[in-house]
Formats: C-alpha cells, sequence, structure tokens
C-alpha cells in the first residue's frame, strides 16, 4: 500500500513539475486554467485580426519573423484569431489556446501586446522544428498600472542601441514605464536647442570615478570603496531625432518615457555649462565622482533661471508625449542658497522661514507650469519637504502642488502614510528594495520577488493611491553597459511580477523555475553572460 501511495505521489509530483514548464509565463497570469493538449504549428501561422490592431500586428509579425523564423500569414481561415473586446479594461487581456486554434481578446494594443508576450514565453520549439503551446484559458491584467524601469544615462551614457534592446525586454515582461534619467551632476544627455552648451559642455568629463559596495564584516555594514579611476573623457547625448526615434520605439510596445530632468540640485552639468544658473562666481567642471552629493544647486530666486527651466521644459514636453515629467529633487543641499542675496530677499518677500520651504515654493511653480501645459510632474519624495541629507531636513510649512506624483525611495512608513494621507500618488520605490545598483548579494532575486509595494499597516485608502512600483538602475557603479545588463538581468524580472501579479498568486519556487528559459533567451540574445561575474 506504501509503494502505491509513493508512486501516486511520484506521479503527481511529476505532473506538477511539469505543468510548471509548461506555463513558464514571467510575469504570472492573474487567472490561468490549465488545459489538455498543445497547439502546434511549423513555419507559417495564419493569422486574423481588426484593422485597429494593425500596428501592433505589423510590429509581431516582424519579432516572429525574426526570432523565430515565423511567418504570420493574414486570412480570415486563421488559426490565431484576434478579437476586439470593448468590455475589457485598458490592459486586460483574454487568452484562449486550444488544440486547433488561439483566440486573442483585448479592447486595446496594449493588451494585445501583452497577450503576444504570453504566447511568446509559452511556445517551445521540438525536435521537428515546430512549435508546440500547451493549452490553456487566461483572463489576465496587471496588479499595478505603472511597471516601471529606470536608466541613469546621467552619470553612465550608453546609446541608442542599449536603450532599444532594454526596450524589447520590458515589452517581453509587460513593463510599461521606461523612467529615463536624462540629467545628472556627472552629464547632461538631451540636446536642448535654445541651450547648446548644455551638450556641448554639459554631456562631457574629463575623467571619472567609480564606486563599488563591500560589506566590512568588522563594522557590520555596508560601505562604498573606490573600484576604478578611469582618466579618460568620457560623454555623450542624445540629439532630439533620437529622442523622438526612441519615444517612438517605446510608443509601440506600448511603454511611456518618462524623463527625469533634474533640478534643483544634481545640476553641476548645466551650471558647468551656464555659470549664472548658480552664483556665476566660479566655473565649475562637470562632475567626476560617481557618488556624493553636490553642494551646488540652481539659483531658484533669479528670474533668468526660472525662464532657463522653462524653456528647457518646453523643449522635452514637445519630445515626450507621455505627459509626465520626473523633476528629481532629490538630495539638495542649501550650501549656495545660504549667502545667496536673490534667495534672502526672495525668503523676506514671501515669508519663507526655511530652505526646504524654498525648494517646495520653486517645485510648485514648476508644477503649475507643467500643469498648464497639460503635463503631470513627478519627483522624488524630498519634494514634499523630506530632506535625506546631512543637516538638511527642516520643518516644512509649504504644501506640494496636489496632482503631483511622489516618487518614494527613502524614509520610514510615518513618511509614506503621511504622503499617501495628502491624497499624493506615489510609485513606491524603497532604494533597500528595487535599486539595481545594489549588487545581487545585497537584493539577491528572492529579495526582489518578495517585496511588496504596499506595506502592511497602511489603510485601504492609503493602499488606493500607490499606483506602481519602480525598480531603478543607478550608474554610480557601472562603468559600461556589461555592468548595467549584469544588474539589471535576472531581477527585472522579479520586479516585472511584482508589479503585475495578485499578491496570492505569486510564488517563488514557480518563479524560480519559470526564469530557467528566460536566462537561457538572454544570454541567447547577447544581454550576459551570467558567467562574466561572480
Amino acid at each position: 500500500m506504501k509503494k502505491v501511495i509513493f508512486f501516486v505521489t511520484f506521479l503527481f509530483s511529476c505532473f506538477l513539475l511539469q505543468a510548471q514548464r509548461n506555463y513558464s509565463i514571467i510575469p504570472y497570469p492573474n487567472k490561468l486554467v490549465e488545459g489538455v493538449g498543445e497547439f502546434e504549428f511549423k513555419g507559417d501561422l495564419i493569422i486574423e485580426y481588426p484593422i485597429e490592431f494593425k500596428p501592433e500586428m505589423e510590429l509581431l509579425k516582424s519579432l516572429f519573423k525574426e526570432e523565430y523564423s515565423t511567418n504570420f500569414i493574414f486570412s480570415k481561415r486563421a488559426q490565431l484569431i484576434v478579437k476586439t473586446n470593448n468590455t475589457l479594461e485598458k490592459e486586460t487581456y483574454l487568452l484562449n489556446i486550444k488544440t486547433d486554434k488561439i483566440i486573442v481578446e483585448a479592447s486595446t494594443g496594449s493588451g494585445c501586446i501583452y497577450a503576444f508576450q504570453t504566447i511568446r514565453q509559452l511556445m517551445k520549439l521540438t525536435g521537428h522544428g515546430s512549435f508546440r503551446i500547451p493549452a490553456c484559458t487566461l483572463e489576465d491584467k496587471p496588479r499595478f498600472s505603472w511597471r516601471s524601469y529606470m536608466l541613469d544615462e546621467g552619470r553612465q551614457f550608453v546609446g541608442k542601441k542599449s536603450v532599444l534592446k532594454l526596450l524589447d525586454q520590458m515589452m517581453l515582461l509587460k513593463m510599461n514605464i521606461f523612467h529615463w534619467h536624462l540629467t545628472e551632476d556627472a552629464g547632461w544627455r538631451i540636446e536642448i536647442k535654445k541651450y547648446p552648451l548644455l551638450t556641448k559642455i554639459g554631456s562631457w568629463r574629463d575623467s571619472t570615478t567609480y564606486f563599488t559596495q563591500r560589506y566590512d564584516s568588522l563594522k557590520k555594514k555596508w560601505d562604498w570603496s573606490k573600484l576604478l579611476s578611469d582618466p579618460n573623457p568620457t560623454g555623450g547625448f542624445y540629439t532630439q531625432e533620437d529622442i523622438k526615434e526612441i519615444v517612438a520605439y517605446a510608443a509601440a510596445r506600448h511603454i511611456i518615457v518618462v524623463p527625469e530632468i533634474e533640478m534643483p540640485g544634481h545640476a553641476i552639468a548645466a551650471i558647468a555649462a551656464y555659470p549664472w544658473l548658480c552664483n556665476g562666481k566660479e566655473q565649475l567642471k562637470v562632475f567626476t565622482e560617481m557618488i556624493g552629493i553636490s553642494k551646488y544647486a540652481f539659483n531658484v530666486a533669479d528670474p533668468k533661471t526660472k525662464q532657463f527651466l522653462e524653456d528647457v521644459l518646453s523643449e522635452v514636453m514637445a519630445l515626450f508625449p507621455g505627459k509626465i515629467i520626473h523633476i528629481g529633487g532629490d538630495e539638495v543641499k542649501y550650501d549656495t542658497w545660504k549667502n545667496n542675496l536673490d534667495i534672502k530677499k526672495l525668503m523676506e518677500k514671501e515669508g519663507i522661514t526655511s530652505y526646504s520651504d524654498v525648494q517646495v515654493n520653486f517645485t510648485n511653480q514648476i508644477s503649475n507650469y507643467l500643469e498648464r501645459n497639460g503635463f503631470r510632474m513627478m519627483g522624488w519624495n524630498e519634494i514634499i519637504g523630506n530632506v535625506h541629507v546631512d543637516g538638511g531636513e527642516q520643518k516644512v510649512t509649504s504644501k506640494l502642488a496636489s496632482k503631483t506624483i511622489i516618487h518614494f525611495w527613502k524614509g520610514d512608513s510615518v513618511l509614506l502614510a503621511n504622503a499617501l494621507s495628502k491624497g499624493y500618488d506615489v510609485v513606491y520605490s524603497r532604494n533597500i528594495h528595487t535599486y539595481l545598483d545594489l549588487p545581487p548579494t545585497r537584493i539577491r532575486l528572492s529579495d526582489a520577488y518578495n517585496f511588496s509595494p504596499i506595506p502592511n499597516n497602511l489603510t485601504k485608502e492609503q493602499e488606493k493611491h500607490i499606483i506602481g512600483i519602480g525598480c531603478q538602475m543607478w550608474g554610480e557603479c557601472n562603468p559600461s553597459i556589461i555592468d548595467v545588463y549584469y544588474h539589471t538581468f535576472p531581477r527585472i524580472a522579479a520586479y516585472a511580477e511584482v508589479g503585475w501579479t495578485n499578491e496570492q498568486t505569486k510564488d517563488f519556487n514557480r518563479f524560480s523555475k519559470s526564469i530557467i528559459p528566460l536566462i537561457k533567451y538572454w544570454e541567447k540574445q547577447g544581454i550576459i553572460s551570467f558567467q562574466d561575474k561572480k
């Protein structure tokens, strides 16, 4: 009897393992019902679709031809039928895979694109050159509307080819926001036609000092230590034509590009180009240290500086149709404001008593300007008045503009609850959980997967204002695109599932098996060899 029980248990375990192999999908669908049998095809795939999905189908046709040598043949005698279903929400899709046909339903192009990413991951190449897709029925939609990956090119310019490759992987993982960090102390990466010195001077630095993180076992904490000093000039920037091409490439994959233009701090690259933006008294060089907080900030009390920033944002808005602009606003030191007569006069005129209030006052002016032009402002959570620099935290009496999106990266649950209680929408990106520059030994794959964008002890009303998750690839420790890939993959897949899959549906054991085909795919694509680094 025991042998029979063991044998039945063994067969059941094998069945579960087979099911996990067959349904290796990341992010995992929120409702999947297993079917019987498989849909099989070889070479050509006969497809029928409505005219409104033509742009998506042309993109998918090219992708399937390039990656799978599969031709889409459009005909009424279809094996794969795409239907419009206007009862579905924007990003929802239905997928019914039978042994003789596949039916996709969606109300928008994004739902259509997502359905085909699921199909791509389910496709298994047989030894006969054909593909098999396990039968199943899916009703799938994301948990959060904001599922972002951030690339810091202010510190390290990686170039258009690498950005396009990253966007392809975001589409595969159903991520919908590309947060593009384009300006920093260490570099200005976007062409602004009215101010050509921003790229002529601000996009280049004469040398670079990179850093790494190491664990000090004696002090029992992580420390920064110098890793590499590169004496060579480095830089680069995107022309406005480059930007348009990348934004269009992302839009075709239903990814919104949100640019980050740092202000009023992290601004040395701009100040090096135009010294009058700070105090005009000293000629700065573009920052060469990849970590550290500069004491320099824009002189926000000078009307010329305000005009400069509005001019810059005017050109930025013309390039990014996503209607959201991230202004940074983090880690602002007030050293250059303390002895600035313009700032002093502003504070006296407006009755402002702290430099943090000066920052909030300035940020609201930027928000009003963006809002008048149909855009929404986003910034790191210091813009609400919580400043995380030594000696910088001060009491704030000014109220931040109500439509601002808060990008919460640092601070305790009290600060988060305070922002949520005031009705701000929040993207939750705690640095200790979501910063991809932290090495895989510090944020393991399981740590990334188990991160929750909704912390404990929030009210239901507060939870409603958490709109999603971001994972951030900062450039302090990444001198090459290989380093960016190494730190991004495979952890980006874990964050994709955190943003898409409901908490009760998540399962790290399943995920850790499903990630294996993706890792093989990324190695085949030349994104990274996981043998390169230990």
